[in-house]
């Protein structure tokens, strides 16, 4: 199909959920991808924080279709030993659990909600009640957009389900006073995302846990975008020296193979035969990609590198024109200008080959892959710069 009969396509056979750029791509290498016509860009979204290794990384794709020569899907009702090695691993690079494979972080973060309500009947008289924060992102499902906190997502499906209390995200204090005999859990982004990578305020996690702990509380946090070495640590809440009680994760584990994964320490280990379940989750093709991205990311250093490369990529979005604030960690950052120009921006740095992601109309938002190079930074930079000057 040439683009336009594509974008024709589209409009008669799939439903109208998302506005999309008028780009089609085709095929991709590391932090580049070309289009139908044979055009490069510099990918400093990687699916929205999906494609850890870029794209088509070898290891990857040779793990994938040798694993697809020899047995794809089995569901739960079987042992497969890619789910057991892959949950393995996942506790090893992070803290005493078990796992939960799913197929997206909506569905991660489902399992957590459940988890906590199991929980709260178990050990604090039935609460049910989740804390999250004003401006979070943790997925589409109907408890999961009622959990997120932005309700322009949640308000064209009401009746919502009960159960999620909102307060502004940093704010310790509204946390301590939301707190009541309801409530069951808190569950917070170690960095908000979806909203323009917002890092928390110095103490705050660390005040969280530590009430969490005081009131016999589950502290929950969505790692799905922060997670596997995204903001220079293998998961976002090391930097903060605490841990969670339960933890979920999607985004990149599959390097773009759809996987998502909760984790549940001891403590909120809750979960029984029956309780919850999924056909595709944890199937062996999937949880050998997740495998060969970890190995991958430990292979080659990339945790240590996203740190590296953070540091040139923030100085980057400083370098540009009207720039208010950059924010963010590793290579999760944002840029917020002092106009309104952001989607503007974002269209230009499209013409200028560079693809970034305009959230709102001030802030850019930037998820390259880990294995992005300073040449690579440096093109993006380039094409950033003639884009701001046409912006």
């Amino acid at each position: 199909m040439t683009s336009r009969e594509l974008i024709e396509a589209e409009r008669t056979y799939l439903m109208s959920t998302f506005n999309r750029l008028p780009v089609t791509l085709v095929e991709g290498r590391g932090a580049l991808v070309r289009d139908d016509a044979g055009r490069e860009y510099v990918d400093l979204v990687a699916g929205i924080a999906v494609n850890l290794l870029g794209h088509a990384h070898p290891a990857v794709a040779r793990a994938v279709a040798e694993q697809a020569g020899r047995l794809i899907h089995t569901s739960n009702l079987y042992y497969t030993e890619p789910q057991v090695r892959l949950a393995r691993r996942l506790v090893e690079l992070s803290f005493p659990s078990r796992v939960f494979f799913t197929n997206s972080g909506a569905e991660s973060n489902e399992a957590a909600i459940k988890i906590a309500r199991k929980w709260g009947k178990r050990h604090r008289g039935g609460a049910y009640e989740i804390i999250t924060a004003e401006g979070s992102f943790h997925g589409r499902t109907l408890a999961t957009v009622t959990a997120t906190g932005q309700p322009r997502y949640a308000e064209p499906f009401a009746p919502l389900p009960q159960g999620f209390v909102h307060v502004p995200y940093g704010d310790l204090d509204a946390i301590r006073r939301a707190t009541g005999e309801r409530t069951a859990a808190v569950m917070l982004e170690p960095v908000m995302g979806e909203i323009g990578v917002v890092p928390p305020p110095d103490g705050y996690l660390e005040g969280v846990r530590a009430w969490c702990d005081e009131q016999n509380l589950l502290f929950i946090l969505d790692e799905i975008q922060t997670g596997l070495g995204r903001t220079g640590r293998w998961f976002a809440h090391q930097h903060h020296g605490i841990t969670p009680d339960v933890m979920t994760l999607a985004k990149g584990l599959g390097g773009g193979v759809p996987i998502g994964a909760c984790l549940a320490a001891p403590r909120a280990d809750v979960l029984e035969p029956g309780d919850h379940g999924s056909t595709f989750g944890g199937n062996p093709l999937a949880c050998t990609a997740a495998l060969a991205v970890l190995e991958v990311v430990e292979s080659e250093g990339l945790v240590g590198h996203a740190a590296e490369m953070g540091g040139v990529l923030g100085a980057v979005l400083r370098d540009l024109d009207g720039v208010g604030t950059v924010r963010g960690r590793g290579l999760m950052q944002a840029v917020v200008f002092e106009e309104p120009v952001a989607k503007r921006f974002q269209a230009r740095c499209l013409e200028e080959g560079v693809i970034v992601n305009a959230v709102d109309e001030r802030t850019v938002r930037t998820v390259p892959p880990l294995v992005i190079t300073p040449a690579e930074l440096e093109r993006a930079a380039a094409g950033m710069r003639r884009a701001r000057a046409g912006a």
